[in-house]
């Protein structure tokens, strides 16, 4: 490994007279290294400094640690997803006017480190070579609207954390910002106030997301959604993501976007969370590896096949060509009058109900959000309530291994138009220990789904994708409900606007599942195959 200097506090002036600091960090003896940018708006000494500044300096690289616009040092006001690519494109620029600057460079970053990527990705010409991207994806706005409702929980809590104003400690905010925001959620007060229970003050950007829904075509997200421009990357892009991640779904829909545009992604899908320590050490492995082959021109630390997924239940990594994964074929799994779950076609029955009341929210038990452990946990306490619907199949004789999306089709009918469905796949070992392994939820108007004469809707709910393998004797199990509090926000039931509170109507749902309306989960079916995989590296 090499010695390594560092230069602090460069000051890199935007075009609107702000300016903003960055540190560089490069190997003693060679100020012309390649060069790797990361912008951060959680600072770049400290922890991020001696990770991934002096990290990837001692292999080799230059690495410029830029603090973003309003944070650490860099002038101007926070505006959260906002200046990224204006301020990212002016950095890019100020970048190859520097004398040390080799003529290609590289990105690097998780989380809101990954969205200042391909907020200038498309944009920032051939010189940038390469992206390496962690629990991330290129547009924030359906991850704050979960299948159209709000994430009361992940935005909350993100936004108190990274507040200027914050009143949390830094060094144990990722403790106490989880806590708060819980507490102030279970208060019982409107959504629209609990930013003020959170932080003892309002929060611009929490109150932002309130007002600019998951509409893409509201001009809010003009500036903050970047999708639309995902297949025009040039440069090698790699992903590692988790399956309990909170950006999962956005993350793949931007690896299929690459793929369709004819490019090559990599993909890496582990057993983490989106706040999981584990994933750190093969982030830094893989994007060496990265960073390597298109920097340096050394590929001998690339895998030969692009998508690297470990499959729980099985304890095994696979490696494949891409993703879907070759062979998968998707299973439809009906409900069952007698709340059963099974592969035949379902029996003429009456629907199954539940009262669903938004003052006494359904709660959720895990599940994935930004800043707590989602791993999976036992579902048993919540499937004894009388507002969650529970589908199990019979013991499996097999294995069943499923891998990809997974889609919910429902036939549902509710007494006011405005509910949420939501849905959960779970694991029901023999001991009869449920553990949720992913969930999706969808919000509903007057004018969502396809209704018939007698207001039964056909709702479509995509869940989260899954690698798991299903052992033999246990069993597939699946939730119906219309809450998952405080993950997401309670639906009032009236339409009205979240922030203010007011009236709140109960909704009776009714869940069909007859061959008329032959409700089921759409499984992604897989046959035993797929070689293993050592663990990534690190």
């Amino acid at each position: 490994m090499r010695r390594v200097r560092v230069l602090r506090d460069l000051i890199v002036a935007m075009p609107d007279g702000v300016n903003l600091l960055a540190d560089r960090w490069f190997p003693a003896g060679d100020e012309r290294a390649p060069v790797i940018l990361i912008r951060s708006p959680y600072g770049r000494s400290g922890l991020i400094g001696r990770l991934y500044g002096r990290g990837f300096a001692k292999h080799g690289f230059q690495v410029v640690i830029q603090s973003c616009r309003g944070g650490f040092g860099s002038g101007g006001l926070p505006d959260p997803l906002g200046d990224e690519r204006d301020d990212g494109l002016a950095t890019v620029a100020w970048l190859r006017e520097q004398p040390w600057y080799h003529g290609s460079f590289a990105m690097f970053g998780p989380s809101y480190l990954g969205f200042t990527q391909w907020a200038v990705a498309a944009e920032a010409g051939p010189e940038l070579k390469a992206m390496a991207t962690q629990i991330t994806a290129s547009q924030f706005r359906d991850a704050a609207y979960v299948g159209g409702a709000f994430a009361l929980e992940s935005a909350l809590g993100w936004t108190a954390l990274t507040d200027p104003g914050s009143p949390f400690m830094p060094v144990t905010s990722m403790l106490t910002v989880p806590r708060a925001t819980r507490r102030a959620a279970l208060s019982g007060r409107p959504v629209g106030e609990l930013d003020l229970l959170t932080s003892g003050h309002p929060l611009r950007f929490f109150q932002e997301l309130l007002a600019h829904h998951a509409d893409p075509a509201v001009p809010y997200w003009d500036k903050r959604d970047f999708h639309p421009r995902v297949g025009e990357v040039e440069a090698a892009v790699t992903m590692l993501g988790g399956w309990y991640d909170v950006f999962l779904p956005w993350q793949i829909k931007d690896y299929l976007a690459m793929r369709a545009a004819g490019r090559r992604p990599y993909l890496t899908i582990g057993p983490w969370y989106h706040v999981d320590p584990r994933h750190g050490r093969p982030t830094m492995a893989e994007a060496v590896a990265w960073f390597r082959a298109h920097l340096l021109g050394d590929p001998s630390g690339l895998r030969p096949d692009p998508v690297r997924l470990y499959v729980t239940g099985a304890g095994q990594w696979r490696d494949y060509p891409d993703w879907p994964v070759p062979g998968m074929r998707e299973q439809r799994w009906h409900l069952q009058h007698g709340f059963g779950l099974g592969r035949e076609g379902p029996r003429p029955a009456g629907p199954d109900r539940f009262r669903y009341h938004p003052a006494h929210p359904t709660p959720v038990i895990g599940g994935p959000v930004l800043l707590a452990d989602s791993r999976p946990r036992d579902q048993r306490r919540l499937e004894a309530r009388r507002d969650v619907l529970v589908y199990s199949s019979p013991a499996l004789d097999a294995d069943v291994e499923l891998i990809g999306p997974v889609t919910a089709e429902l036939f549902v009918r509710s007494s006011t138009p405005y509910v949420d469905v939501v849905v959960r796949l779970c694991d029901v070992h023999p001991g009869g220990r449920s553990l949720n392994l992913s969930e999706g939820v969808r919000r509903l108007g007057p004018d969502d789904g396809a209704a018939t004469v007698d207001g039964v809707r056909r709702v479509l709910v995509d869940l989260w994708p899954i690698g798991h393998r299903f052992k033999r004797d246990h069993r597939i199990r699946v939730h119906v409900a219309a809450g998952a509090y405080p993950t997401i926000a309670r639906n009032p039931g009236t339409g009205h606007p979240l922030a203010a509170g007011g009236p709140m109507i109960p909704a009776d749902v009714e869940v069909f599942h007859s061959p008329e309306r032959p409700s089921a989960l759409l499984l992604p079916r897989v046959p035993a195959q797929g070689r293993s995989a050592c663990a990534p590296r690190g």
